[in-house]
């Protein structure tokens, strides 16, 4: 057969690719508009068809759409060019999207063995050409349910405006969005936002409900702007688009969608375990979450959660730990495990959790660094509660059910004081506090100024809460003074409504306490 066939529709001469099968088969095929001619697929029309016919791939009916003006077709409204003696844009993408939703779509279904519904037809572009296939979810989603973003152009004026004051895309579509690392970075123009401003519209659909099992993003590295990674991530952007899922994956409200989270980069999986990005509205930073979800259906009120900080360094082993101890019969109750890392590969990232853990700290109200270093910059913890608060328990949320009375927070040193401080200051926000090794020093003690005001809440019978100090026998003497010293205040405070416990771990240091402590947590959260 043929590789391409030409139409003419609508003074376009569209490229169009039928899958391997479609000769010999009489079934009925899901169908992707691809803006730019659809250079995005001949660019590798060989390993689609390898991947078709090796069953990698759902098989698509592809269109290549060309454009007359994409500066004028694939942009929303007219804006200023980007550099002088340059033509602006003029604005006319609603008129093209509705020709390709009314005029061109009809004559391809009728040609075509072409499954017609939204849920079987995609859009999609790259650069520009994705930008306009976004706004086709927006104006005709009763005909594109299907969204492919690659490297998409959010640079452009008042598009990211324009998504914080519109209600959310349908949960019933689908998008995958991609972005290289690189892309914009030599530019000095607006296009120099290109993965910050793509980061942000990630953020922003998840905000607003958007269902992360929904939504895939992948970020790219040493990725830039042309055709080649666009290309690269078209095959990937098919496959999440139009790969076939059961009812039953969706009424469970379970993230199959999201990224696996590999332990070791030799491809093992922790089952049952995604990672994904969110980006803090309040303060821009970007975080890598990894969920854990128990194969069990959830109970009636939802799942336990229980808030991992460090996430880069304890998630796994948390992780594996809630698979294992939560086997039935006898196992414990099954826990959403969230674990709240950055986007990097190594376990503790310094810089970044010193900012997000701490109060902002003056370099005479902290002790000198053994290595004689400068302290990394303090000072960020009311917008890390910001972004737990706002940002990250409704994305939890969209993704399964949870209970909110059974929320748990665990924290080991800098985290450790980040839940004191939680516990202090927003006693509501969790039940139950795991404080490991907390670095109850920081800043002159600084929690010590907060314990009068706690006290009297606790004697007033206003804290509904449950707290465990662990530490380390082997620690230093002043950590494990500290937290000795906390536990005896606390004693004589508790109430049938605020219980705190204490547990020293004898052999035991800083770090190695880590995973002797996990079990001891499993036990508290289920007490």
């Amino acid at each position: 057969m043929n590789r391409y066939h030409s139409l003419n529709i609508s003074d376009r001469a569209l490229q169009i690719y039928l899958p391997p099968s479609y000769p010999t088969s009489d079934r009925r095929y899901p169908v992707a508009y691809v803006q730019d001619e659809g250079e995005a697929f001949t660019s590798c029309i060989n390993y689609l068809d390898h991947l078709c016919t090796t069953g990698q791939l759902t098989e698509v009916i592809l269109v290549g759409i060309p454009s007359h003006e994409r500066n004028s077709e694939y942009t929303p409204w007219p804006a200023a060019s980007l550099a002088a003696g340059k033509p602006p844009f003029e604005g006319r993408g609603r008129q093209y999207i509705d020709e390709l939703a009314d005029v061109i779509k009809p004559a391809i279904d009728r040609k075509y063995r072409t499954m017609p519904e939204p849920a079987h037809t995609g859009i999609i572009g790259g650069s520009l050409g994705a930008l306009i296939a976004m706004f086709a979810g927006y104006w005709r989603p009763e005909t594109f349910g299907r969204l492919g973003l690659l490297s998409t152009s959010f640079w452009y004026e008042g598009v990211l405006e324009f998504l914080r004051d519109q209600p959310v895309l349908s949960p019933n579509q689908r998008i995958y969005m991609s972005v290289g690392d690189c892309e914009g970075i030599y530019k000095s123009n607006r296009q120099r936002h290109m993965v910050e401003n793509t980061l942000e519209a990630h953020a922003i659909w998840l905000e607003k409900g958007f269902p992360v099992q929904q939504l895939q993003f992948e970020k790219i590295a040493g990725g830039t702007h042309d055709l080649l990674f666009m290309a690269q991530q078209f095959p990937c952007a098919l496959r999440w688009l139009f790969e076939e899922k059961k009812e039953s994956d969706y009424s469970r409200n379970q993230a199959d969608e999201l990224v696996p989270f590999r332990r070791m980069t030799s491809g093992f999986e922790i089952p049952n375990t995604h990672h994904f990005s969110l980006r803090a509205k309040r303060s821009g930073r970007e975080y890598r979450i990894f969920l854990s979800i128990p194969q069990e259906p959830s109970p009636k009120n939802g799942y336990p959660v229980l808030y991992v900080l460090d996430g880069n360094a304890v998630f796994g082993s948390m992780a594996e730990a809630m698979c294992l101890q939560g086997r039935k019969p006898h196992g414990i109750e099954p826990q959403v495990i969230v674990g709240i890392g950055y986007d990097a590969e190594v376990p503790i990232v310094t810089d970044e959790r010193f900012y997000d853990y701490t109060e902002a700290a003056k370099t005479s109200e902290l002790p000198e660094r053994p290595d004689g270093s400068a302290w990394p910059k303090t000072g960020g913890i009311e917008d890390f509660i910001a972004f737990i608060e706002e940002d990250l328990k409704p994305a939890v949320e969209a993704v399964c059910p949870i209970d909110r009375r059974r929320q748990g927070l665990f924290g080991h040193s800098l985290g450790g004081y980040f839940a004191l401080y939680m516990l202090f200051t927003r006693p509501e926000a969790f039940h139950s506090y795991i404080a490991a090794s907390p670095s109850i020093w920081w800043k002159e003690h600084s929690l010590h100024k907060r314990w009068a005001a706690f006290e009297q809440r606790l004697q007033k019978g206003e804290i509904d809460a449950k707290l465990l100090i662990a530490i380390g026998a082997e620690e230093k003497p002043n950590m494990v003074a500290d937290a000795e010293e906390l536990y005896r205040w606390m004693v004589p405070c508790q109430t049938a409504d605020f219980q705190a416990s204490f547990r020293k771990f004898e052999r035991e240091g800083h770090v190695s306490v880590l995973h002797p402590l996990i079990s001891e947590a499993m036990r508290f959260l289920r007490g």
